[in-house]
């Protein structure tokens, strides 16, 4: 994808609230070959705060610091995993509402955890088909809650937190106009292999309501299903190439070879140490040296918001992993789906 000299800045709300892990595993919730295996401290909870509701103060806050205004967004679009806390309406339009947004576009965008990737791409295709006056606000927001959802123990090497996150994006004319803060898109690239859809799905009959089959959602049960049929070596084998191949495009396009000159990170999934060392290290040490960097010890996987609580932190000026003036870093995304994606960006 040609971005151009399109900006975003980035903004999250998580819940202050929190699980720690040792209580988790003094409940036993988990196990301590699972913590060990996951590494991360805690995972932030909402009390109260759906997933929109969560969305919008995220988005207020990445609105502020692009120093744009609501009511001069031409398109929102909201990216989610799981419930949004009624059954049968828009989460985007309600973000789009209480957000202020009243004279834009909302569209929901379901792409499971690779969703605000996805909602990225979209917001580059609306700006670079308008009159490069386009600016569009892009959101994430997930609650795990129960009973429908234990985020301990209802995946496989996945933790979930609650929070929330949003980017706004804009073209700018020239580099000086980049907002401060701001970061510019050097590259957005994704992939995709439909063939492993089952792997979230059961495999018996398709269910008439949600929650009839059980009422906690269970992903151990169909990915145990998916591995048995497919092969868990295979499986991995798939992963690592796919994270190689879409990170290996992206630094084409941004114009950053092998050697990662002018590549100072690059940013994985939170979806702990062992996925980390077992597929993200050996991907990525196949197309850069570049170092790794996983953000998850304190937030555990955010749903669709790892991407961009990820482009938060190379922006925050109280994060170790902000982009200093002239440094570049990859983020990596990836959903069930499958979906892969990698962002390039640019601090200016």
């Amino acid at each position: 994808m040609t971005t151009g000299q399109v900006w975003l800045s980035a903004a999250q709300w998580l819940p202050p609230a929190a699980q720690k892990t040792v209580d988790a595993l003094a409940d036993g919730r988990v196990t301590a070959e699972e913590a060990d295996a996951m590494g991360y401290e805690q995972l932030p909870v909402s009390p109260g705060d759906s997933a929109p509701q969560m969305a919008v103060r995220a988005a207020h806050r990445a609105l502020s610091r692009a120093g744009v205004r609501a009511r001069d967004l031409t398109a929102t679009l909201h990216a989610w995993t799981y419930y949004q806390g009624h059954d049968f309406w828009s989460p985007a339009h309600y973000v789009a509402a209480e957000t202020g947004a009243h004279h834009a576009v909302p569209t929901g965008i379901q792409q499971m955890c690779n969703g605000a990737a996805a909602a990225l791409q979209s917001a580059v295709h609306h700006i670079a088909a308008g009159d490069g006056t386009a600016q569009v606000l892009v959101t994430t927001g997930d609650r795990f809650a129960r009973p429908g959802f234990d985020r301990w123990g209802g995946d496989y090497g996945v933790w979930y937190g609650d929070g929330a996150t949003a980017a706004v994006l804009a073209r700018a004319a020239t580099a000086d106009a980049v907002p401060q803060g701001a970061l510019t898109l050097r590259a957005l690239q994704t992939r995709a292999a439909p063939a492993f859809e089952s792997a979230h799905r059961d495999l018996g009959p398709f269910h008439p309501a949600p929650h009839t089959s059980s009422a906690t959602v269970d992903v151990r049960r169909t990915k145990k299903a998916f591995l048995a049929a497919h092969g868990k070596p295979e499986f991995l084998n798939r992963l690592r190439q796919e994270t190689s191949e879409v990170l290996a495009a992206a630094l084409r396009e941004a114009g950053i070879g092998r050697d990662g000159q002018g590549l100072h990170r690059v940013l994985l999934p939170r979806l702990g140490r062992a996925t980390a060392r077992d597929v993200y290290g050996p991907a990525v040490s196949e197309v850069t040296d570049a170092p790794l960097v996983d953000l998850g010890d304190r937030t555990g996987h955010l749903g669709a918001g790892d991407l961009i609580s990820n482009l938060t932190a190379l922006t925050d000026d109280t994060s170790p992993h902000r982009l200093e003036r002239g440094q570049s870093a990859a983020v990596l995304s990836a959903g069930a789906g499958f979906t892969w994606s990698a962002v390039v960006v640019h601090r200016p």
